[in-house]
């Protein structure tokens, strides 16, 4: 999974405002996309809830991991680290209903 970085530190964003940017930047990367996961660092909170509880010392957060077991293919790191999301692109879902 491709990981990128936006933003820098200092850069004083809230949730939304970094996941807009995040997902901005996933769709012009990916085309329309839906967020498989997130980190907010401040508030210590994940999507999905407890994703990272039982690993550790592991290499990889636990909603990274279950964004990448689910076909994500991009990680955007916003205001080096302060938020992140992992990202997949709904090209395939969208072609089969239709849409794409």
């Amino acid at each position: 999974m491709e990981t990128v970085q936006i933003g820098n530190a200092g850069t004083e964003r809230d949730f939304a405002t970094a996941r807009e940017a995040a997902q901005a930047f996933a769709e012009e990367r990916l085309g329309e996309v839906i967020c498989m996961s997130w980190y907010d660092r401040a508030k210590d909170q994940e999507s999905p809830a407890h994703a990272s509880d039982c690993h550790g010392s592991c290499e990889v957060p636990g909603y990274v991991e279950y964004a990448e077991s689910r076909g994500a293919e991009l990680t955007v790191v916003v205001d080096d680290g302060a938020y992140v999301f992992c990202f997949r692109s709904l090209g395939e879902f969208s072609d089969a209903l239709g849409g794409g």
